[in-house]
């Protein structure tokens, strides 16, 4: 007590030295004056518990920061994250559920406070939700649920990906509760990982960063695939295509999943792609009506709504995507070369990808018989084992060195024998030129 007066005489004492060196507190002058022994207490308070640990100081805290809060709401941003543990403190300790609730609902109303004096709505809102989830547990499911699916709103693509996961979680949750409908799992799914997958891409330079968010995306994988099967997407989003089948904002979400599922093939995707481009062209649809037609093995079409879609789409993924597709239709009309230069398109969209060198590989492969060389066109899989190999230097990955491994130990076994490539003044690691549309250089070789 001696020692609580004697601050507070010092406290007057300097009170014209205190008042000159503030910044606004959210309150006029007068009452910032009239706050500032109540602030220097406050502070002291919370010192004594940093260094102690002792949470009898956080109570002592507790009227007078709340005195501060309604008062000059403004006066510190620590204001609030002290607060928190104070708040947290006193419900720990609370001796009856009433009392509980009550500081349960202070602690809201806190974080109300703080978004209306120092915005960031959008990441104090999805901490109100998972506070209130720590608190009240299934109690507060739908005023969580409430709160997170604002955040979403609210941050979009910038709120941070753990809170977005929570998002999802709780959203399965209310659904198993019987407050919605299974569709409601699928359409926040589609937010969900559109969010994640933007993260991603935003933070491609921090590989600790994309780690972490890549293990968020597995964890909303993992809670969605219960709903994720392609029969169990068909039956939920036929009932809505049926109820509204003009709806853009449906078809577009309809046609996304069924997409990024795999689930390309059902006859719901066929009709959803189909209304969605008569209602909305752009290269996005045009992508899905290609997607769609090469699923069809309309391959004629699928060149037509792939060439619009290239035209068009900024984003790298969707791009790649086209190309590869495009590449892959052209090849089914043996249009060789056509096709080569698609994946050679979508390899400089996304050069970390080996994909469009493997395709092109096998596009050479399977061009022997169109070259005369005088080996049964044996000189084409030099060309196809140098393309393989390409990618690998692009794609570093194990799935990728394994089945360039396998292509080149198939393609090799097709070189032509040392007897025969002698007989036609060939040598091994001479140079050489690759015939037919192919017209590659590339060295001997032979088995």
């Amino acid at each position: 007590m001696k020692k609580t007066l004697l601050l507070a005489v010092a406290v007057v004492t300097t009170l014209p030295t205190l008042n000159a060196q503030t910044k606004d507190w959210g309150c006029s002058a007068e009452k910032q004056q009239d706050m500032l022994a109540t602030v220097s207490l406050y502070q002291q308070d919370i010192k004594e518990y940093k260094n102690s640990k002792d949470q009898r100081y956080l109570f002592e805290a507790y009227p007078k920061w709340k005195m501060i809060v309604e008062n000059c709401p403004k006066q510190s941003k620590n204001l609030y994250l002290n607060g928190v543990n104070i708040l947290k403190a006193l419900i720990n300790q609370s001796k009856t559920a009433e009392e509980r609730e009550g500081y349960i609902t202070e602690l809201m109303a806190m974080y109300d406070t703080r978004i209306a004096n120092y915005g960031e709505a959008a990441e104090i809102t999805a901490k109100k939700a998972m506070d209130l989830q720590q608190l009240k547990g299934s109690d507060a499911l739908e005023d969580c649920y409430n709160l997170y699916s604002e955040a979403i709103k609210l941050g979009g693509e910038k709120l941070d990906a753990a809170y977005v996961v929570k998002y999802m979680e709780t959203t399965i949750n209310y659904v198993r509760a019987g407050k919605a409908e299974p569709t409601l799992v699928v359409d926040n799914y589609d937010v969900a990982s559109e969010l994640l997958d933007k993260q991603l891409i935003a933070n491609a330079g921090d590989s600790a960063k994309m780690k972490l968010i890549e293990s968020y995306i597995n964890g909303v994988e993992n809670a969605f695939s219960p709903y994720a099967g392609c029969d169990e997407l068909v039956n939920i989003y036929t009932k809505k295509f049926d109820a509204d089948p003009e709806n853009i904002e449906l078809l577009k979400k309809i046609t996304n999943i069924l997409m990024k599922k795999g689930c390309a093939t059902t006859q719901l995707f066929f009709d959803a792609t189909e209304k969605l481009y008569a209602l909305e062209p752009s290269p996005s649809t045009a992508l899905r009506m290609g997607q769609m037609s090469v699923s069809k093995e309309q391959f004629g079409k699928a060149v037509e709504y792939l060439n619009d879609a290239v035209k068009g789409l900024s984003e790298t993924k969707d791009l790649y995507k086209a190309y590869i597709l495009l590449g892959l239709s052209q090849s089914k009309q043996n249009a060789y070369a056509a096709a080569r230069t698609s994946f050679l398109e979508a390899a400089k969209v996304d050069p970390t990808k080996g994909e469009p060198y493997i395709q092109i590989a096998q596009l050479y492969a399977s061009s022997a018989r169109m070259v005369d060389d005088g080996m049964n066109g044996r000189s084409v899989y030099w060309a196809a084992v140098d393309m393989a190999r390409r990618a690998t230097k692009a794609d570093v990955s194990e799935a990728t060195a394994e089945a360039v491994s396998k292509m080149v130990s198939t393609f090799s076994s097709y070189f032509p024998k040392k007897n025969d490539a002698f007989m036609l003044d060939l040598i091994d690691g001479n140079g050489y030129r690759v015939g037919s549309w192919i017209n590659e250089n590339t060295t001997v070789r032979t088995r």
